[in-house]
């Protein structure tokens, strides 16, 4: 028995081995990057559910030899050359398990999740809460502007600059589509900057909004009817997908979710849709985003030029609420506090909560929540509507 040759060849067919090999290194930056999101999403608690799942299916993907995705099926799949049936033949688990993030299941059905989690009562108490989400949105064109003047293609430039709606799960449903291969940096991207609500939206607040303005305490709004809550879902969904049928899988599985929260006979449903398919969903879709994570494909310039965009894109959509909301201050004679306008971003309802806080602050009298609610909500419902016109022009 050769001792020697046999311990070779185990070195040669061990992944250390691929350490020392041409480009290797960055398996190794990769290894640390995973770690360093796990640190953030652990300790941290930065969207714990999900980061925590993609830094560690970064962790995997990066492991030389493990072969638990193929990058290189996923280039043959977006060619025609092969379909799905050849990636659940020849692919590893992560490729099995990423079909449902290219197929568009795992953001839908989160979707679908969180409809079931939102009360839509605050926007429809509130219907001018609709407009703060809709300024809200502005980082995403203005994002999708600077992409293209730094080299972006249409479909990439578009994927990056729905960062800006701070919403993860749109943002991978319309990077799937457009820009398969920038998914992991926008997801990473766009969770990172959604953790950071706390940090990013106070000092943007005080820049647009004066001392008088965050004092401004809200009168209590309506009461909204049985009726109203269960109307308003059918009606959404009518209108916004016939208006933009790319719009259909997110809009339609929110509204679902909403429904049978608000409808009083599926209970069981709803409980079910919030919790258990949710945590699963989350499951997947982590782990999966974090496979597309390949260090050849990750350290590269259009990385870093990502991550700046996307926090321009995020400021600038923070921005354009509160100014939404400097408006409506001016217009109801300052009986509306603008510093729900920030809460149009989509992060619920981290964005709403920041705005209870700071306007807390600005006087103890003040709660602010149940009115940012109505523009979080109102962003949710934007975003997917900015995803479904990008997704109509390019898709």
């Amino acid at each position: 028995m050769d001792v020697l040759g046999t311990l070779l060849k185990l070195w040669n067919d061990s992944g250390f081995n691929y350490f020392f090999i041409g480009d290797g290194w960055k398996y190794l930056v990769m290894i640390v990057v995973a770690c360093v999101l796990l640190y953030l999403g652990i300790v941290k608690q930065f969207e714990p559910l999900l980061l925590v799942g993609i830094a560690f299916g970064a962790l995997l993907t990066n492991l030389p030899g493990s072969n638990l995705y193929t990058p290189e099926l996923w280039d043959r799949f977006l060619t025609g050359e092969i379909g799905f049936g050849a990636i659940m033949r020849d692919g590893g688990l992560l490729d099995v398990l990423y079909i449902g993030v290219k197929a568009g299941v795992y953001p839908s059905l989160i979707f679908m999740g969180i409809g079931a989690m939102t009360d839509f009562g605050p926007l429809l108490s509130n219907p001018k809460s609709l407009l703060l989400g809709a300024a809200a949105q502005l980082g995403v064109f203005v994002a999708y502007i600077g992409a293209v003047i730094l080299g972006f293609t249409g479909n990439q430039a578009a994927s990056i600059g729905i960062i800006g709606g701070a919403d993860g799960p749109t943002a991978i449903f319309l990077t799937t589509r457009l820009a398969p291969e920038l998914l992991g940096a926008i997801a990473i991207a766009a969770y990172s900057y959604m953790a950071l609500i706390p940090l990013i939206q106070p000092p943007l607040m005080k820049l647009c909004t004066t001392k008088k303005m965050r004092q401004v305490k809200m009168e209590q709004t309506r009461v909204v009817t049985k009726t109203e809550k269960i109307v308003f879902p059918i009606v959404v969904s009518i209108f916004v997908i016939l208006l933009l049928p790319s719009t259909a899988p997110l809009i339609g599985c929110l509204m679902l979710g909403n429904l049978w929260r608000e409808c009083g006979v599926t209970e069981r449903l709803s409980d079910t849709v919030q919790n258990a398919l949710m945590n699963i969903v989350t499951v997947f879709l982590g782990i999966s985003v974090g496979a597309t994570t390949v260090a050849s494909r990750f350290l590269t310039l259009d990385t870093l030029k990502i991550v700046v965009l996307g926090l321009v894109a995020f400021a600038i959509s923070t921005v354009g609420g509160l100014l939404g909301g400097d408006v409506m201050y001016v217009l109801t004679g300052g009986k509306v506090n603008p510093l729900i306008g920030s809460a149009g971003v989509s992060a619920v309802p981290m964005a709403a909560r920041v705005s209870q806080k700071e306007g807390q602050k600005a006087n103890p009298a003040n709660f602010l929540l149940m009115h940012a609610m109505g523009p979080n909500v109102a962003g949710v419902i934007g975003s997917a509507i900015a995803a479904g016109f990008l997704l109509a022009v390019y898709g």
